[in-house]
């Protein structure tokens, strides 16, 4: 099969898993996604997926969004988070100039990269705004074309922009790459290769036309049910796919090692009582918790509208399915860590990198615990006091 030309992601993503894996000690080494596997990875559409149809995206169901995470992380986790946050990015575009957005992805390479936002200020001026500052977190900037940072805006008279809820706007600016200063500082225990590294601006001007706001979701262009879904929930969906995809390679490494290993004066580990339990908890830990986030974004996606977003019930139940997946895949992945035994701590081990991937993935704001204390809030007929 061309795997430019299939239409499931999920398969194009398994035609390139030979390919990650051999790649995966240059990732780690160079915190770069090297060639050719970058140019696979555009040729495969997998920065495409969340695009929309006319810009040249895909447009996938959520669930295949999922899946395909999934599969990409059980080969490269620093792979499959650029892959998420290339996706999740291009979820401003319903929110901006349709011409500038046809300009930013007529690049079939095109892939925009931000940070989070970090309460920065844009000024606004004729025909758009000037901005200054630094912005750290961006993954994926060493593969980009375009950057983007989240600001408020304050007007020419100093006051601060405000929303329709009356509270001080959040706008998205984009610019080409060459505009920003890139700094190497992302050196971290893992995903490495994510090169989520900082960068800043100096007095730029930013049209009107390449900046949107999120805020409203009346504000919308763009119809369908996979654009009623908030930014925020599909990101959580993409760290939920991240997660499992690692562990899911763990638990499979790990039946291989037990397989083969006989600890000193001890039986082998599949032949052991507890190890067998302790698995078989694993196994429906993992499965259950992707099976619950399959599910809600099925049918959450099948009962969305065309223009509004998700209801806030809605929005609870995505966030909760995919923070109680990530949660139950690094359970798993400290468990397998744990019954390896020494099999696990030497680089180049099947669960050495990947434990330090899922542990640098669980300080991530999408893995925070406090997701549950936001949907318990709802759930108890209770309006959520953190954001969800």
């Amino acid at each position: 099969m061309d795997q430019a030309k299939s239409s499931e992601p999920l398969d194009r993503a398994r035609q390139l898993a030979a390919a990650l894996t051999a790649a995966a000690d240059e990732i780690e080494r160079t915190r770069r996604i090297p060639e050719p596997l970058l140019s696979q990875l555009h040729e495969a559409r997998l920065f495409r997926m969340l695009l929309q149809r006319e810009l040249g995206g895909d447009e996938v169901h959520p669930c295949d969004f999922l899946l395909t995470m999934e599969e990409l992380a059980r080969h490269d986790a620093s792979v499959a988070w650029n892959i998420f946050v290339g996706n999740s990015t291009v979820l401003i575009t319903p929110f901006i100039d349709v011409e500038a957005a046809r300009e930013i992805f007529s690049d079939p390479r095109t892939v925009v990269a931000w940070g989070p936002p970090h309460g920065g200020t844009a000024d606004a001026v004729d025909g758009g705004y000037r901005v200054s500052g630094r912005w750290e977190f961006a993954s994926g900037c060493r593969q980009a074309n375009w950057m983007g940072v989240h600001c408020r805006i304050k007007e020419a008279n100093g006051s601060l922009r405000l929303n329709h809820l009356g509270k001080p706007t959040l706008r998205t600016l984009l610019f080409p790459i060459e505009q920003a200063e890139l700094h190497d500082v992302w050196d971290t225990i893992g995903l490495r290769g994510t090169g989520s590294d900082s960068y800043s601006i100096d007095d730029l001007f930013v049209s009107e036309a390449y900046s949107g706001t999120r805020d409203d979701q009346t504000l919308r262009r763009k119809s369908g049910p996979l654009y009623a879904f908030p930014q925020q929930q599909l990101y959580a969906v993409g760290v939920a796919g991240a997660a499992l995809g690692i562990a899911r390679a763990m638990l499979s490494a790990f039946a291989e090692l037990a397989a083969e290993k006989t600890p000193r004066g001890l039986s082998r580990l599949a032949d052991t009582a507890t190890v067998q339990a302790d698995f078989a908890k694993a196994e429906a830990t993992l499965s259950a918790a992707r099976a619950y986030l399959l599910q809600s974004l099925s049918e959450v996606y099948a009962g969305a509208g065309e223009t509004g977003a998700i209801t806030t019930p809605e929005r609870l139940r995505v966030r909760l399915a995919a923070t109680h997946l990530i949660h139950g895949a690094i359970e798993v992945a400290d468990w397998v860590y744990k019954a390896a035994g020494v099999s696990a701590i030497f680089p180049g081990t099947p669960f050495e990198r990947r434990f330090r991937d899922m542990h640098t993935l669980s300080q991530q704001i999408q893995s925070r615990g406090s997701h549950y204390e936001a949907a318990g809030q709802v759930l108890l007929g209770l309006p959520p006091k953190n954001y969800f």
